[in-house]
């Protein structure tokens, strides 16, 4: 009897873990949230190719809140990935990285029909988008 319930726990745990996984990969029912970017220098509506806030200490503490709502998820806390997704410490730092992030952060991600990261556009302002790549750049690994 003990048996049929480890058993059963396992097969139990397998499921959740799994449809957890899942949830993850597709980003469930998770909504993006909005960024608070109040004390940051407004940017207007054309798109920036470089940086504004590169090494602005107050974008990158705006950043890390909007990091920590929109992105931790699946990049991990401090930056740091467990592997689902890049590892954000090692994206180049300058333009080609700021490329890189604005148009991954406002198009997302769809592979193979499923999509892998969201749009973030219409979401969040340009200024929350630079803000949170503010904080992943004082985050930057070099190794």
């Amino acid at each position: 009897m003990n048996r049929t319930r480890v058993v059963a726990a396992l097969v139990a745990m397998c499921v959740l873990v799994a449809g957890g996984i899942a949830q993850v990969e597709a980003h469930g029912d998770v909504s993006p949230q909005p960024v608070d970017t109040t004390g940051l220098e407004p940017l207007g509506e054309t798109w920036l190719e470089k940086n504004p806030y590169s090494g602005n200490e107050v974008a990158i503490k705006i950043g890390s809140s909007g990091y920590n709502q929109n992105c931790a998820r699946c990049h991990g806390l401090e930056v740091i990935s467990g592997g689902l997704a890049p590892d954000l410490r090692y994206l180049e730092k300058g333009e080609t990285g700021d490329e890189w992030f604005m148009q991954r952060i406002r198009h997302g991600a769809t592979i193979n029909g499923v999509t892998k990261m969201p749009a973030f556009e219409g979401t969040l302002s340009q200024e929350a988008m630079w803000a949170i790549r503010a904080y992943i750049e004082a985050k930057h690994d070099d190794s």
